[in-house]
């Protein structure tokens, strides 16, 4: 077994293109989204925002918003923005209403309306609170000023119980891209590891190493070993650079967020095992990776956050893919700071895919004599 463990690392250090380039394909990715949604001062991705007359209140209420960067411009310079691809999405304010122009798709739209609802919905609420204070024959400003505070302090204590408990929604843009892009390459670092059983079974180097007095679960456990390593050390790498180089910090748990992505890790290497059982040659495996990767990655989140999603359906089939719960152990940990025993829901469920799809796919091997 250490011999072959051995003649893979040996390969990969001859060979390691394609090691580099899935790294730096995840490395780059990662960069340059982040990037675009960094404002000049900072402030979060930046949003034109375009105020009629009346609605000046709102738009300073936008720009104390953290996530975006909420900048006052005229309707003419919001829409050529738009037009050239400078802005994603602008917004124009009027005194009773608002409206979203979209000028490329992005799902960052949903985020940004949501963002000025809640400000139109706070300033229509303290509104009919003064009126019903004034009614009671109570000064409006004090009652507003009471109302702020009894929302900022909290009026309940809530505890969280489970991973997905009642907690707020909280959005991380750059651990988010890291964090994505980083899962969604490695699978196909790992599948290509992995795949090189197919093309020595099919080459009669299997046969004839069972010959010698290596056992065939040996074989196996070195084989899936080497492709665990491969992209164990790839995520190393992507959330080092990240954490050294571009300041992420990753809440101060970078080597707590590796430790628990191992699941993850051993997930796609059982997947893995599972669509090389159900191919024929490394042309159809070709294919099928790039078809399952890419919709994995869409459907679990990589590109944009689940919670922007409503489709039931979306949403069921997300609940089965690891990419879902690998960004979940990732911004439980980053973002909302949970413990390692509030992650033990996400790690619990890759550790049962792994032990599903190991033992169906070596099962198909075997059955079928790949």
């Amino acid at each position: 077994m250490k011999g072959i463990l051995l003649a893979r690392i040996r390969e990969l250090i001859r060979n390691p293109f394609t090691f580099l380039l899935f790294t730096g394909m995840s490395i780059v990715f990662a960069w340059v989204t982040s990037s675009l949604n960094v404002g000049e001062e900072g402030g979060g991705l930046p949003v034109p925002v375009h105020a009629e007359e009346g609605a000046s209140n709102y738009q300073h209420s936008l720009e104390q918003q953290e996530a975006f960067q909420f900048y006052e411009v005229d309707k003419e310079t919001l829409e050529k923005e738009l037009r050239e691809g400078e802005a994603d999405t602008g917004v124009i304010l009027s005194e009773d209403r608002f409206d979203i122009l979209v000028g490329v798709e992005s799902p960052n739209t949903g985020l940004i309306q949501q963002t000025v609802q809640e400000v139109y919905t706070t300033d229509i609420q303290e509104a009919l609170i003064g009126e019903a204070a004034e009614a009671e024959g109570m000064e409006a400003d004090q009652a507003v000023s009471t109302y702020q505070e009894a929302v900022s302090e909290g009026t309940f204590d809530l505890s969280v119980n489970s991973f997905a408990g009642e907690e707020s929604w909280q959005y991380d843009d750059n651990v988010h891209r890291v964090g994505g892009f980083a899962l969604f390459f490695a699978i196909y670092t790992i599948a290509y590891g992995v795949v090189k059983i197919l093309t020595e079974k099919r080459m009669g180097v299997w046969d004839r190493m069972i010959l010698s007095p290596i056992k065939k679960s040996e074989m196996y456990i070195a084989n899936l070993l080497y492709s665990f390593i491969e992209g164990y050390l790839q995520l190393i790498i992507i959330f080092s650079f990240f954490y050294f180089w571009r300041g992420i910090t990753f809440n101060d748990r970078m080597i707590e967020i590796l430790l628990m992505l191992i699941p993850y890790v051993l997930a796609i290497v059982a997947m893995s095992i599972l669509i090389t059982a159900l191919v024929k040659n490394v042309e159809q495996f070709n294919a099928a990776i790039s078809i399952i990767t890419v919709s994995l990655a869409m459907i679990g989140g990589a590109f944009w956050p689940l919670e922007i999603v409503s489709n039931p359906v979306l949403l069921f089939l997300a609940d089965l893919n690891p990419i879902k719960y690998g960004l979940d152990i990732i911004q439980g940990a980053a973002v909302y700071g949970y413990s390692f025993t509030e992650l033990l829901q996400p790690i619990s469920i890759l550790t049962l895919m792994t032990v599903l799809f190991t033992g169906l796919g070596i099962h198909l091997m075997e059955r079928r004599h790949i």
